[in-house]
């Protein structure tokens, strides 16, 4: 383990693992990972559990961005003492109403993907162990947003605290404060490493968020519905 990514989601953290593996720190341990196998869920909970099982998990990677473990920025920094940090950060207004259309969406309100996920949830266990451990990663417990997530502003108080805390608990020498938006530049200084001669890549992380949440309701709601037919006849 290289570098570890201890920004928020919503901060351009798909465009930064593209990035770190562009820079030769891949593969790099993204949400999207989780997403793609919902069987992780349960070594992220055992982590939550206070279990620490970091090798089992990363094991291979050579770098993390976004959540799941971005959570557990802290104890990667002491599990991994050569990792360098990056606290990937974002104009607070801006990230907040992308975070609240995606991942708060997901778990609260009345919007479309929260119905989408909530109906996946009746019939995927494995999708609603999914949402426990986002509830305890955000809402609840030791949850970044546990204390209050309803308004922007306490989205943003949040936010804030949060990356205080990366400044606060993380070396200084061993930590970058990036905006995805201040390219290679700062990055690859950090890194000691050349800039790449092709631009920094842009991934809208939001679209990809939607589109996968979306799609895999609708693939185990059509799963579902084709085993209950076949059940029938």
């Amino acid at each position: 383990m290289q570098l570890i990514g201890a920004g928020l989601p919503r901060t351009g953290t798909l465009t930064q693992k593209l990035a770190f593996e562009m820079l030769g720190l891949g593969p790099c341990y993204h949400w999207v990972d989780v997403l793609a196998d919902l069987n992780r869920v349960e070594q992220w909970e055992r982590a939550l559990d206070g279990q620490n099982p970091w090798e089992e998990i990363l094991g291979g990677y050579e770098s993390t961005a976004d959540w799941p473990a971005g959570f557990f920025y802290a104890e990667l920094v002491d599990a991994y003492p050569q990792a360098k940090v990056v606290l990937s950060v974002r104009d607070p207004e801006r990230w907040e109403a992308s975070f609240r259309e995606t991942i708060w969406n997901m778990c609260f309100g009345g919007s479309l993907i929260r119905h989408l996920s909530a109906a996946r949830a009746a019939v995927d266990p494995r999708w609603e162990r999914y949402l426990r451990l986002v509830d305890r990663m955000f809402w609840t417990e030791r949850g970044t947003f546990a204390g209050a997530n309803a308004t922007p502003e306490e989205m943003i108080v949040a936010m804030q605290g949060h990356e205080e805390a990366v400044k606060r608990v993380v070396p200084a020498e061993r930590l970058l404060v990036w905006d995805v938006t201040e390219g290679w530049e700062p990055l690859c200084a950090f890194l000691g490493v050349a800039v790449p001669d092709e631009p920094l890549p842009h991934v809208n992380d939001r679209e990809t968020f939607i589109n996968r949440v979306a799609a895999g309701a609708i693939g185990a709601l059509s799963a579902w519905q084709e085993a209950r037919t076949s059940a029938a006849t």
